[in-house]
């Protein structure tokens, strides 16, 4: 535990815990949409934001932030109106943004290249006071978002039309898990890096839906496993000196294949057990009959 006594590993740690909150909380909304892609795009948007920063002296993660804010809204406005050449957008919009990052970088008096590798991949040792705040101050929005509106939220993840039906304001919700996504990036790219943070986002919901039987034990256990991936990571690369981000990854994609490889049994000994339920009921002629058909809750 000597790491410990080190001012840059308690705010690395610090820093890790609250992406591997926040990343998978924001992550399960873009599984069930189907946009499990959405924060690797939202990265390459994000790397102009840093660029930016660099170039008019203010902070890389607020600049960021309000940059990847915007290319999410954005991309919203073009999944809603582009039709036919939407994905031509985007790819333009994804380019341009990791074009431009690295031309602001190179522009800026005090930037290099070498300032915009430790957003793209994570660095421990240049995580700031500054950076540990806007964090913490960015998580607390995601944690609101996801756990205040997560009713809401999955609605519109799992059936849009039946969400605007009921009365919901679908636009408005999809715009903000568009935003939320965003800040999700900016959260995590001083750790796990903008080109790996999509990764956290979507492997540990993955994984945990392997053995969640619903959308709150899904959300439980991919938070669960983004916080211990994080921390591993941290101190794993602490001891071996190895890149945080692709470290934490590494560890997210182990934990998947060992849930998968758990899952398999567990499934065949659910089925045995609804077999045995069912051979000692009632035959079909003794049961009384159902006055309506029974419906699976899921739990959220």
């Amino acid at each position: 535990m000597d790491f410990l006594d080190y001012a840059f590993m308690q705010r690395a740690l610090l820093a890790a815990v609250l992406v591997g909150i926040t990343a998978p909380a924001v992550g399960i909304y873009l599984v069930q949409r189907r946009q499990a892609l959405m924060g690797d795009g939202i990265g390459h948007v994000a790397m102009t934001g840093v660029g930016l920063g660099f170039l008019l002296t203010w902070s890389p993660v607020w600049m960021a932030t309000l940059v990847s804010v915007l290319g999410a809204v954005l991309m919203e406005l073009i999944r809603w109106y582009g039709k036919t050449r939407g994905d031509i957008a985007l790819a333009m919009l994804f380019y341009g943004g990791m074009a431009g990052g690295v031309m602001f970088i190179n522009l800026a008096p005090t930037g290099s290249n070498a300032n915009l590798t430790s957003y793209l991949f994570g660095s421990l040792s240049t995580v700031s006071e500054s950076d540990v705040t806007a964090i913490c101050v960015l998580a607390a929005f995601v944690v609101l978002v996801t756990l205040g509106l997560r009713r809401q939220l999955f609605a519109v993840s799992q059936d849009e039309e039946f969400a605007r039906v009921t009365g919901l304001p679908v636009r408005a919700l999809n715009l903000l898990t568009a935003i939320t996504a965003a800040v999700t990036v900016t959260v995590a790219m001083r750790v796990v890096g903008l080109l790996l943070v999509s990764a956290l986002m979507v492997v540990p919901v993955a994984a945990a839906q392997q053995i969640g039987r619903s959308f709150a034990a899904t959300f439980a256990i991919a938070v669960a496993i983004g916080v211990s991936v994080t921390i591993g990571g941290t101190v794993t690369s602490y001891y071996q000196d190895v890149p945080p981000g692709a470290t934490i990854v590494l560890l997210t994609i182990g934990a998947f294949v060992v849930l998968a490889a758990l899952a398999a049994p567990l499934a065949r000994r659910r089925a045995r057990a609804r077999s045995a339920a069912h051979a000692g009921a009632d035959p079909a002629e003794c049961a009384i009959p159902a006055t309506r058909e029974a419906t699976d809750e899921v739990g959220v």
